[in-house]
C-alpha cells in the first residue's frame, strides 16, 4: 500500500525556506532511509504543492507531518493523506 501526503504551500514559501530546509531534508532523508518515503518534492510553477509518497503505516505519515518544521513554521498551510492504488509500477 502507498500513502501519499500532499502539502498546500505558502505564498511566500520559496523565501522563507532557507532557514528551515536542512531540518526538513534531514527528517525526510531519514524517513526515506528507514524504508518510509518513496518519493519526495515540491511542484514548480507555481511552487504551491509538494507530494511525498509513502509506504508507510498513516500513523507514520502523520508523524511525519506533524513534526516537519515546513508545518511547524507555516510554510506549509494545510496537508492531506491520501491512499493511492498504484497500478504499474
Amino acid at each position: 500500500m502507498h500513502l501519499v501526503l500532499e502539502y498546500t504551500l505558502a505564498d511566500d514559501y520559496l523565501q522563507r525556506r532557507a532557514a528551515l530546509r536542512a531540518e526538513h531534508l534531514a527528517l525526510a532523508r531519514a524517513a526515506h532511509e528507514r524504508g518510509e518515503l518513496l518519493l519526495a518534492g515540491a511542484l514548480p510553477d507555481p511552487h504551491d504543492r509538494a507530494l511525498l509518497v509513502w509506504t508507510a503505516p498513516r500513523e507514520v505519515v502523520e508523524r511525519f507531518a506533524t513534526s516537519d518544521p515546513y508545518v511547524v513554521q507555516g510554510l506549509v498551510t494545510g496537508w492531506t493523506i491520501r491512499q493511492w492504488d498504484v497500478v504499474i509500477g
